[in-house]
């Protein structure tokens, strides 16, 4: 094996000496990485890149009606990870996932699957805004126009409103909607782009540090929205925001060098972690 290698998507992920040591020790993940009512179900999933290994041997349930942030030093496999759970990796050349996702029972990598329904099921909301170009009414009707899920324009008026009320938009923006939706701020585009992911009605929404490029006040109603919709969705969230983790999740999953350290309670996990580089990263000794 290599002394060093890069792990393909994911920043500065270098793997020196030292840390093939801490990989070959790992012995396994800590804590129970199931729920009862499991809305995703992953076992024993691996991602390589070529043959490089980013993702070894993971195994994480998401819930229904909860949220679960992912934690971890840059380059620690998180984001890869969340991108399995809608099949995102599937655009990047090289890149092969073994193991199981299950959605509801139902095995997300089968190749009878089609992968657009499954991202209407499981949506994604991006570190950075990506409205579409298009107004603001569009941006959230283009989704349910196109699944079907609108069957007249009565019914796309009310799911654009009923979508951007959720988002808690709407009183923002209800007599703008005809302007474009990069016009907006920040903020608001991140709610947007929420919106527009909740418009297609998802089971999972999948969130990639939704708030690294907000400031304090728009990450503060992000915070809040994630909260609201967490009675209705389930959240996969990835944070380099151990506060921001403790703030808004019921459980907690820490990656390390590609491997799922531990899963818990949040409250565990940031007060009485099992493991030590758990500890290690919580307390600031790296990462």
């Amino acid at each position: 094996m290599s002394t060093t290698f890069e792990v393909a998507t994911e920043g500065a992920g270098v793997m020196t000496a030292s840390d093939l040591e801490q990989e070959n020790a790992f012995e396994g993940t800590v804590g129970d990485h199931t729920v009862k009512d499991a809305r995703m179900e992953c076992r024993g999933v691996d991602v390589y890149y070529g043959e490089k290994r980013a993702i070894r041997n993971v195994s994480l349930d998401i819930g229904k009606r909860e949220v679960v942030s992912m934690i971890g030093p840059s380059g620690c496999g998180k984001s890869t990870f969340l991108r399995c759970l809608n099949r995102m990796n599937d655009e990047i050349p090289g890149c092969r996932v073994t193991g199981t996702i299950k959605l509801d029972g139902v095995e997300i990598y089968d190749k009878k699957l089609e992968v657009v329904p499954l991202r209407a099921q499981v949506g994604m909301v991006f570190q950075k805004p990506n409205p579409f170009p298009k107004s603001i009414y569009e941006n959230i009707a283009y989704g349910p126009r196109i699944h079907g899920i609108a069957n007249n324009k009565a019914e796309l008026e009310e799911l654009v409103e009923q979508s951007l009320h959720k988002a808690g938009l709407w009183d923002e923006v209800k007599d703008q909607l005809d302007q474009p939706g990069t016009d907006l701020s920040g903020g608001q585009q991140q709610r947007l782009c929420i919106a527009r992911t909740i418009s297609v009605s998802p089971e999972v929404i999948l969130m990639d540090e939704p708030c690294s490029a907000l400031d304090p006040i728009a990450t503060a109603k992000i915070e809040e929205l994630i909260d609201e919709l967490r009675e209705n969705f389930s959240i996969a969230i990835v944070t380099h925001s151990m506060q921001q983790a403790a703030r808004v999740s019921q459980r907690t999953a820490y990656f390390h060098l590609g491997d799922l350290v531990e899963v818990g309670e949040t409250n565990q996990i940031f007060t009485s972690p099992n493991h030590k580089l758990t500890e290690d990263y919580i307390t600031g000794r790296f990462g």
